[in-house]
């Protein structure tokens, strides 16, 4: 198998880079809703189960379907991906207040109720973050065979972004930000993702 040019690379380098950042946003993302949770649920087991347990199923859910998605749809992959990173920052926009808002109007309800529709709320966007993955990776395998290097590749650089945006989230963003800002901090980085990955790549398949 041929090694992979300067070009490839270069290519390759990008979208480490954005999956960088987009791993980062992820954990801020958990954190932050786990934090929210709290308002809710008390600060317990019950609220640290279940913002894990829903990352989980929507990033394992997500991954599956991304798979699939790339394949079927291989002429749209960087379209499709702009507007993952685009729906999961609209939704990181508005998430504290929908959070806020679900636990007001069921304040009355009991824990499992509370506890099924804030899992049902947050589905979603854990989802479309398992799409990213694949959907990049289904890419990226256009111009290069090396399936190992390209998956290892964005993997990598996803947790090592999904580790600092963790420690950076409870260490630093919590120290200088509300709560809300922090989470609309990695909202517009993944409009950012969204907007910079269309501008590189997602032109040429616009159409």
């Amino acid at each position: 198998m041929n090694p992979i040019n300067q070009k490839q690379q270069k290519l390759l380098a990008n979208l480490a880079a954005i999956f960088f950042i987009s791993g980062f946003s992820a954990l801020v993302y958990q954190v932050s809703w786990q934090r929210l949770l709290f308002t809710g649920f008390g600060v317990d087991l019950t609220s640290i189960t279940l913002i894990i347990s829903v990352f989980m199923m929507g990033l394992g859910i997500g991954a599956f379907f991304g798979g699939r998605i790339a394949d079927k749809f291989s002429d749209k992959i960087i379209l499709i991906f702009c507007l993952v990173e685009l729906f999961i920052g609209l939704f990181g926009l508005v998430s504290y207040y929908l959070i806020l808002g679900l636990h007001s109007v069921l304040i009355h309800a009991s824990l499992p109720v509370l506890s099924v529709f804030t899992f049902l709320l947050l589905l979603l966007p854990t989802f479309l973050m398992g799409l990213t993955l694949p959907l990049l990776t289904g890419y990226f395998n256009q111009f290069i065979d090396n399936i190992g290097q390209s998956i290892g590749t964005l993997y990598f650089y996803n947790t090592l972004g999904a580790a600092i945006g963790a420690l950076a989230t409870g260490f630093i963003l919590f120290n200088y930000l509300t709560l809300s800002q922090t989470i609309q901090l990695a909202a517009v980085f993944n409009i950012a993702i969204a907007g910079l990955i269309f501008m590189l790549y997602g032109r040429n398949h616009a159409l």
